[in-house]
């Protein structure tokens, strides 16, 4: 069911190249960070049988230079595009608005640029003045969206998978 929503959104393809890239795409990848990517993977749905654990949001300058605003490491941050893609040797699938939305972009990228130097949110928490990598886009369109939510929300839990146990991290 998670996947449906998105995909009613989105159109989703393989990365190939940097010039079939736009303003507002989705980049979802899966990185090794030990046991936190683990366990998000485990929890999370992938697309065809791929995991993500990573995900941030495209944008392009006048000059056609690419980067990706993402919540890593210690805050939120607009990263090159060729640094963002060094973070996987995996496949890296692009997710593009579906064309009725794309009048949604400039604004969600503004709130990117806003919330740059927002603290990461390593616990996960939704609304706690800090951001996770899809807890950022969630957001980003949301606001684009009037304040009325664009993507459906499934707040990040670490219990394993048909258990009450928590996942070490």
């Amino acid at each position: 069911m998670k996947n449906i929503i998105l995909f009613l959104l989105l159109s989703i393809s393989v990365f190939a190249q940097k010039s079939q890239l736009k303003n507002g795409d989705l980049l979802f990848i899966n990185i090794d960070c030990g046991p936190m990517c683990n366990a998000i993977n485990a929890v999370t749905n992938g697309y065809n049988n791929n995991d993500f654990n990573h995900m941030g949001l495209v944008s392009t300058t006048n000059n056609n230079d690419f980067f990706v605003y993402e919540a890593i490491g210690e805050a939120v941050v607009k990263t090159p595009l060729n640094v963002f893609l060094k973070y996987t040797k995996s496949t890296v699938y692009v997710g593009t608005l579906k064309p009725k939305y794309t009048s949604l972009i400039p604004k969600a990228i503004a709130f990117c640029e806003t919330n740059l130097g927002v603290p990461y949110d390593d616990d996960f928490l939704y609304n706690n003045g800090k951001y996770y990598c899809s807890e950022l886009v969630y957001d980003a369109f949301k606001f684009a969206n009037k304040n009325k939510a664009f993507f459906k929300l499934f707040p990040m839990t670490y219990k394993e998978p048909n258990s009450n146990q928590f996942f070490p991290i």
